[in-house]
C-alpha cells in the first residue's frame, strides 16, 4: 500500500520536502549532542529529566487516545466511528515512534537503550515501560494495516486480528498507566508522589488525543475532502469534554490535598509553578496558560452548539490540546524537580539545541502520520467509488 503515498499534488510534496529539512536539521544537531553530550541541554545534577521526557510523556497520552476509538467500534459495534477507526491507530503508532526516539536522545548515547532488553531488570519500571511501549506500536501497526488492506481488497479483515484488537484496548491503558508508575513511584518528589496521577493522565489522554483527531478530521476534509462525519465529529467531543472535565477535577483534587494537609513538599512545587517561589517564576506565565486554556476550552465544550459548529469546535480542541501540552510537556517534569527535596531552587529551560532535535523528532513524527494517513485516505476514496460505481451499475442494470 505504500505506492499510495506516492500520489499528492505539489502541496503535499512540498510539505514532505519541509520535514525532510526539518528532519536533517534536528539530526544534524543531534550529532553534535553525540558528540558533546546532553551538556548542550538544559538539564542539571537538580533537574535530571526535561524537554525531552517530557515530550515522551505527552506523546504517550496522544497514542492512548486510540482506544477512545477502537472501544466504542469493536466492542460496541458504534458504527459513526467505521471511517476514523484506522485514523486514530495510525495516530497512535506515529506519536508512540516519537516516544521511542526522544527516550533514545535522552539517553546521551544510543547504544544504552539496548541495555534495556539485553539486561533487563524486572523490577524496573523502565524496562516494563519500554515493553508496553514497543508492544502498542506493534499491534496498531499490525491491525492498522491489515484492516486498512482488507478493506482496500473489500474482503473482512483477517480473523486473527480481532483478538489483536481486543487486547490493544487493555494495552492503550497499559502504556499511559506504566507511564505515570515511573513518576509516581519514586520517593521524595511530593509533586508526583500520588496515588491520582495514573488517572489524571489517562483523563487528559482521552481529553488531549480525540481533540487533535477532531483536528485532523477538520484539516483532512479542508485538504483533502475526506469526510469523517457529523456524528462522528459530535461523538468524538463528548469524549473531549468528559476527559478534559475529569482531568481539571483530578487536578483540583491534587490542590484541595496539598493546602489542606500544608505539607511544604506537597505544597512548594504548586507554589513555584502558579505563583513563583523564592523570586524564580520561570514556569507561573506558561502555567497560567495552561489553566486559561484548558478552563476556557471545558466551559465551550460543554455548550452543545460548540459541538456543532466546526469551527468553534475546532479553536476549543486547539486550545484544549496546547493547554495540555503545556501542563504535560513543561508543567508535569519540571515542576517535580523544582523545589529539589534539599528545597535548593535550580530552574530549567529548554536549550536552542534541545528544542531543534526535539523539533526533528516532532518531523519524524509528522511524517509517519503524513504517509499513513496518505494512505488511509486513498484507500477510503477507492472503498467510496467502488461502491458509486456498483451502485450505478446496480441501477442500471435495474436492480
Amino acid at each position: 500500500m505504500l505506492e499510495l503515498a506516492l500520489r499528492g499534488n505539489r502541496r503535499y510534496w512540498n510539505w514532505i520536502a519541509f520535514l525532510v529539512i526539518v528532519i536533517g536539521v534536528g539530526a544534524g544537531v543531534f550529532s553534535r549532542q553525540l558528540e558533546f553530550g546532553l551538556g548542550i541541554t538544559g538539564l542539571s545534577r537538580d533537574v535530571s529529566w526535561g524537554f525531552y521526557v517530557a515530550q515522551l510523556t505527552f506523546l504517550v497520552g496522544v497514542a492512548a487516545s486510540a482506544v477512545m476509538l477502537v472501544l466504542p467500534y469493536y466492542l460496541h459495534d458504534y458504527k459513526a466511528f467505521a471511517k476514523i477507526t484506522i485514523l486514530g491507530e495510525f495516530v497512535a503508532v506515529s506519536a508512540i515512534c516519537m516516544c521511542l526516539l526522544f527516550l533514545f536522545v535522552d539517553l546521551g548515547q544510543p547504544a544504552r537503550a539496548l541495555n534495556i532488553f539485553l539486561y533487563p531488570t524486572p523490577n524496573s519500571i523502565i524496562f516494563w515501560d519500554g515493553i508496553v511501549l514497543i508492544g502498542y506500536l506493534t499491534l496498531n501497526l499490525i491491525v492498522g494495516w491489515n484492516v486498512l488492506e482488507a478493506e482496500r481488497n473489500a474482503v473482512r479483515p483477517p480473523a486473527w486480528a480481532k483478538p489483536l484488537i481486543y487486547l490493544s484496548i487493555p494495552w492503550a491503558f497499559a502504556i499511559h498507566t506504566v507511564t505515570a508508575f515511573l513518576y509516581c513511584g519514586l520517593p521524595g518528589r511530593g509533586f508526583w508522589l500520588t496515588a491520582i496521577l495514573a488517572p489524571r493522565f489517562l483523563a487528559s489522554a482521552f481529553a488531549s488525543g480525540p481533540a487533535l483527531l477532531i483536528l485532523l478530521c477538520l484539516l483532512l476534509k479542508k485538504a483533502t475532502g475526506f469526510d469523517a462525519g457529523k456524528k462522528a465529529i459530535e461523538s468524538l467531543a463528548v469524549i473531549v469534554m468528559y476527559g478534559m472535565l475529569a482531568n481539571l477535577f483530578f487536578l483540583a483534587c491534587e490542590v484541595f490535598v496539598a493546602f489542606y494537609s500544608g505539607i511544604p513538599e506537597h505544597t512548594s512545587h504548586f507554589i513555584y509553578l502558579y505563583q513563583g517561589l523564592d523570586g524564580k517564576q520561570g514556569l507561573v506565565f506558561w502555567m497560567r496558560m495552561s489553566l486559561v486554556l484548558m478552563g476556557t476550552s471545558g466551559v465551550l465544550l460543554v455548550i452543545p452548539s460548540v459541538k456543532r459548529n466546526h469551527v468553534l469546535l475546532g479553536i476549543a480542541c486547539l486550545m484544549l490540546f496546547f493547554g495540555t501540552w503545556i501542563d504535560k510537556g513543561l508543567g508535569l517534569v519540571s515542576g517535580g524537580f523544582i523545589p529539589s527535596p534539599l528545597h535548593r531552587i535550580t530552574e530549567y529551560a529548554p536549550t536552542l539545541p534541545e528544542l531543534m532535535i526535539s523539533t526533528g523528532v516532532y518531523a519524524i513524527g509528522l511524517l509517519c502520520l503524513t504517509i499513513l494517513l496518505k494512505m488511509a485516505v486513498n484507500v477510503k476514496k477507492e472503498a467510496g467509488e467502488q461502491v458509486a460505481v456498483s451502485g450505478g451499475f446496480s441501477r442500471s442494470h435495474g436492480h
